[in-house]
């Protein structure tokens, strides 16, 4: 079943059959920011994390009688470390390029903030790029605020 999410786009509840779409769209989201990067572990996170716990929705144009997913959102939890509150953790927003600068991404935001709200969660988090600045332009809009800086080093076979 789907609901309208914003003029010519539905949402609807994805599911346990739509892992395979699930990794696709992962994969998509990688190849844009990594075009050379292999990306097959992407398949191991999702059999890994993507349970009814990690809910799961697919936005589709609402032209026609067969809708064809153009963007996605899925959701996990994480806990504060310093409060010690679980809070909500976009795990991935994905909208398609060519449905971009629409107002997909930013109603999928409020889409997931609501869905934290009444779970009741004080807080919601994500992770991104830091090259991405699209992605990065779109989340300070809508108030995201750095909390923490993640760090790596590679290690070599020194």
């Amino acid at each position: 079943m789907s609901e309208a999410l914003i003029s010519g786009y539905d949402i609807r509840r994805g599911s346990g059959h739509d892992r395979a779409l699930l990794v696709k769209f992962m994969n998509r989201t990688y190849r844009e920011l990594f075009p050379d990067g292999e990306f097959s572990h992407l398949a191991r996170t999702v059999d890994q994390y993507f349970s009814g716990r990690t809910p799961l929705w697919w936005v589709e144009a609402n032209r026609g009688d067969n809708p064809s997913a153009i963007a996605c959102l899925w959701m996990g939890s994480a806990i504060d470390q310093v409060t010690g509150d679980r809070t909500s953790h976009i795990f991935l927003l994905y909208v398609r390029p060519e449905h971009r600068r629409r107002g997909i991404g930013s109603a999928l935001i409020q889409y997931a903030e609501t869905w934290a709200r009444n779970r009741g969660d004080r807080a919601i988090g994500l992770q991104v790029f830091t090259h991405n600045q699209p992605a990065l332009n779109l989340y300070q809009k809508l108030g995201y605020q750095s909390q923490s800086l993640s760090l790596i080093k590679p290690l070599s076979g020194e």
